[in-house]
């Protein structure tokens, strides 16, 4: 049999027509009714298809265009910015120098390791345990902890912030280790950084403070700082961080994509801060700490809490010569990086050695108001200085709803007949209730006499030094009566009270030692300063800080010198009388101001040298320290030997 049927014929002779493919009968019936087998596509949709095209095409080109020539340089710069770190260089902070010239703090070189934390943590958690463990044997310091703590730290830090001081104050062989090693690890860096020393501590800590490193609250308030910047916390340091902190410079380095530092670009230097040039006499400040703390161990030689001030002022300018307050703290430990422990026990402690007495600590007065009592009703013409009052020791006054009930103002002693000179030498309360509150026939000055003069003399106010943390202290009346003690009116008595410095009135030492040099210098109130003058690193003043008169004119020359005379008068025959044997003539006034409820009293003594012409006012206060002339005097007497010897 033929197998020829079985293939499929590649040629054919004949033409196949369509119909006989692919028609049926039907179909062919429904052909040939339409007419033909097709419909063609319209021209429109031809169009419309090429005008999508087109559109399509024409987007693409401009985003393209858009992207390459407008935005070109934008993302070309963040390309760049994936290869390179840019990093602050450490500015030195400027020094501060006591008014002859001698460094009270220098910068000394310390090691940083720092983390760039994206860099970091792009690698693997295997190669930062590697890096972590190998810096910890490198470097070895007790307090570092472990390298799960480390990584602890840089994952918290992660978000929030880019760069993490990881290890402060790395030792100098380790630095220059780890220096070796540094380009092969990604995201890290030695950077050289300078710390505070505090060359004179404790003896300053609270006119210099201390810097440390920017917290959340710092960033609110000043944002042109970053995480790891340094910036003065308190005193000085807090005061004047924009003149000493100078201008941070920039190095810019190259990275690869692991963040392994290739190569150096560009390096900005950093430019150091301006220098202060204080009043402050270091010597002067060390002699008054010594002269106190002497005192202190004397007292309280089983206290631990021993607290005091010591002030000395140029009343020709308000310069502040030396500032002392105790209990006292170690500027160098936060500048070190203080430990939690120690942190805790200072801030613990109910000494409260962060703050500064000489102007945060508000105190009762006592007597050593009393000039300027004598000075206002001198000037309101009260009294004249030579009427006499008769002291009993006691002043009696009748109740005025209840005859019964009598009320009993007392003097420490009986004086007699008293004039103004004597009662500021011997401190007679009963002249000064009766030119305050009135008495046999005197009307007195009155509550509100009593607070204007008060203020005139800087009480109750700022004195606006430049530190920190300034308190303005109470001179009460009968407003502020009515609004603190609803339930009480003003008596008689308050008057007297406050005319003697107690009762509800407080100051601070600060502003006494203002008030008594205004007494000194005939009669201007300055404004304190500490810093002198802002200068360069080669020492030439860049600027003078100005001397500021808050007040004068407000008191007669001759009334002044009505009170000069009887603080003179305290020393020759007084209460501070043995001041009296010094090569130098002083003016003083003793005080001792009850507080509290167990019959306890401060220590006071403020007063001025030389007598005819002074040239520093010295403000003495021992808390708790019992009776001025016991306490307060000594440590005054030591002083003025030492500074006129």
């Amino acid at each position: 049999m033929s197998r020829k049927k079985y293939f499929i014929k590649n040629k054919v002779k004949e033409n196949v027509e369509a119909e006989e493919i692919f028609l049926d009968a039907e179909a062919i019936r429904s052909l040939e009714e339409k007419g033909k087998l097709e419909k063609p596509i319209k021209r429109r949709n031809f169009i419309l298809f090429y005008i999508v095209i087109i559109f399509g095409l024409l987007i693409l080109l401009s985003r393209a265009g858009y992207l390459q020539i407008i935005k070109g340089e934008y993302y070309q710069n963040l390309a760049q910015g994936n290869k390179l770190r840019i990093y602050s260089i450490f500015a030195p902070r400027g020094i501060i120098y006591d008014y002859s010239g001698k460094a009270l703090v220098r910068n000394i070189p310390r090691f940083d390791l720092v983390v760039n934390l994206v860099d970091f943590l792009d690698n693997s958690d295997l190669i930062q345990e590697e890096i972590l463990e190998r810096i910890i044997n490198i470097v070895n310091q007790q307090d570092l902890g472990t390298k799960e703590e480390l990584k602890q730290e840089i994952e918290e830090a992660h978000s929030q912030m880019s760069q993490l001081v990881l290890i402060k104050g790395v030792e100098r062989t380790a630095a220059l280790i780890l220096e070796s090693l540094i380009d092969d690890w990604p995201g890290l860096r030695i950077e050289k950084n300078a710390q505070r020393e505090y060359i004179f501590t404790p003896y300053s800590s609270h006119i210099l403070g201390y810097t440390g490193q920017v917290d959340p609250d710092d960033l609110d308030n000043y944002p042109d700082y970053s995480s790891n910047d340094q910036i003065g916390k308190t005193g000085l340091e807090r005061q004047y961080d924009s003149f000493l902190r100078g201008e941070l410079g920039q190095d810019q380095i190259e990275v690869d994509h692991l963040g392994k530092t290739q190569k150096l670009l560009v390096s900005k230097s950093a430019q150091p801060g301006q220098g202060l040039l204080l009043f402050v006499n270091q010597d002067l400040q060390e002699k008054l700490y010594q002269a106190l703390n002497k005192i202190l161990d004397k007292l309280f030689y089983e206290d631990k809490s021993k607290k005091a001030v010591g002030l000395v002022i140029d009343p020709n300018n308000g310069g502040v010569l030396a500032l002392v307050s105790l209990p006292d703290f170690d500027n160098n430990l936060f500048a070190q990086g203080i430990s939690q422990e120690n942190l805790n026990f200072l801030e613990n402690s109910l000494s409260y050695p962060f703050l500064n007495r000489a102007l945060a600590g508000q105190y009762p007065s006592g007597s050593i108001i009393k000039p300027l009592i004598a000075a206002a009703a001198l000037e309101e013409k009260i009294i004249s200085p030579n009427r006499q009052i008769n002291c009993q020791g006691a002043i009696n006054i009748v109740n005025k709803y209840n005859p019964q009930i009598v009320y009993n103002f007392p003097d420490w002693k009986t004086h007699g007949l008293t004039d103004m000179i004597k009662a500021i030498a011997e401190s007679c309360n009963i002249y000064f209730y009766t030119i305050s509150g009135g008495h046999g026939g005197i009307d007195g000055l009155g509550d509100e006499k009593i607070k204007e003069y008060l203020q005139y003399f800087g009480l109750g106010q700022a004195t606006q030094i430049d530190l920190p943390h300034e308190e303005i202290g109470l001179i009460p009346d009968r407003n502020w009566k009515e609004e603190n003690k609803p339930d009480e009116e003003w008596y008689l008595g308050d008057t007297y009270h406050l005319a003697i410095g107690q009762g509800d009135v407080l100051v601070t030492p600060l502003q006494m030692a203002m008030a008594i040099a205004s007494i000194a210098n005939n009669g201007i109130l300055y404004k304190p300063q500490i810093v002198d003058k802002i200068i360069d690193l080669d020492k030439n003043v860049l600027e003078d800080m100005p001397t500021q008169v808050i007040k004068e004119n407000f008191i007669q020359l001759q009334n002044i010198k009505v009170v000069q005379e009887g603080m003179r008068q305290a020393v020759l025959s007084g209460s501070a009388r043995s001041l009296s044997d010094l090569s130098v003539e002083v003016a003083g006034k003793t005080g001792t101001a009850q507080f509290g409820t167990k019959g306890e009293t401060h220590a006071w003594f403020v007063g001025f040298a030389p007598y005819d012409n002074p040239e520093i006012v010295l403000v003495i206060l021992i808390e708790g320290g019992g009776g001025g002339d016991e306490s307060a005097v000594p440590v005054a007497k030591e002083v003025f030997k030492w500074y006129f010897r």
